[in-house]
């Protein structure tokens, strides 16, 4: 017998946080700000059950809250340009895990999402 789920999908951005747990939310909107002000003009989605910015039909990155870190998901190309600001911070080959005991990042965030805008543009990296 499979076990019941406790939340349902998220249809907005709203839902997701609503089912948050409250210790995650300040983070959670905190990402969702930064992410939201480097991305003039894109849409948010639910993608994957988690939020995600959409520009011109392109899903340009994703990013969610977990019980002891928020990721942003903004692809390998882009933490890899970005790994050295990242320091300190756990990430992998396309995501970057920003614990919720430590100050998020707010000023690197910005500048991923605007390299992840022009990367999706076809332009370099601002």
């Amino acid at each position: 017998m499979k076990k019941a789920r406790t939340q349902t999908t998220p249809k907005t951005v709203a839902q997701y946080i609503a089912q948050l747990p409250p210790a995650v939310r300040p983070t959670f909107r905190q990402l969702r700000a930064a992410v939201r002000s480097a991305a003039p003009g894109a849409a948010e989605t639910i993608s994957y059950r988690i939020p995600a910015i959409r520009h011109k039909g392109k899903v340009l990155v994703w990013f969610a809250a977990f019980s002891d870190h928020c990721s942003l998901f903004p692809t390998a190309a882009v933490v890899a340009a970005f790994k050295n600001d990242l320091k300190g911070f756990p990430y992998s080959k396309g995501t970057v895990h920003f614990p919720l005991d430590r100050p998020l990042p707010v000023a690197v965030i910005r500048r991923m999402v605007k390299a992840r805008v022009a990367q999706s543009a076809g332009r370099k990296r601002p």
